[in-house]
């Protein structure tokens, strides 16, 4: 492995497990105990959440990692031979797909849903716990992408 492709590797392995913790934290934290709050008092609580999250450090561990992951897959390709190249190009797919992927075509779009939505309103209150539901699940599965790429990381680093 090359030296480049060691720091793109390890860069990637580090922002995947940066976000399987922040996500970790949210489903077995953060939601839990949204889940205990009042519809309306939830709500309003994580669209406050929703928008303190975009904040630098946040978007450069998801897309800074998505980048890296991307620069892995392009050094995985460009030495297929090596035994780390099949650990650097599945990493990288699965965090795209499975953290990035999964953020912009299932968690954003219900982040955008309760945005639009008083929170002490009746409406409000009846897409919540559907909300809840449905933004957790979803999250887990981002939880599971991020330490599958982690895994797949550290596979090609010992492949190397």
């Amino acid at each position: 492995m090359s030296s480049g492709v060691l720091v793109i590797t390890l860069v990637a392995a580090l922002g995947s497990g940066l976000a399987a913790g922040f996500f970790l934290a949210f489903s077995t934290g953060v939601m839990p105990a949204l889940g205990r709050l009042p519809a309306a008092q939830a709500a309003a609580a994580m669209q406050t959440i929703n928008v303190v999250v975009i904040n630098p450090l946040f978007m450069t561990v998801l897309f800074g990692t998505a980048l890296a992951c991307l620069a892995s897959i392009v050094g995985a390709l460009a030495d297929w031979d090596a035994a780390y190249g099949p650990y650097l190009l599945a990493g990288g797919a699965v965090y795209l797909l499975g953290t990035i992927g999964v953020t912009m075509v299932a968690n954003v779009p219900r982040n955008d849903a309760l945005a639009r939505l008083d929170p002490a309103s009746a409406e409000a209150e009846s897409h919540w716990e559907r909300y809840l539901a449905e933004w957790t699940a979803w999250n887990h599965v981002r939880t599971g992408a991020s330490l599958i790429a982690l895994g797949l990381e550290i596979g090609a680093l010992y492949g190397s």
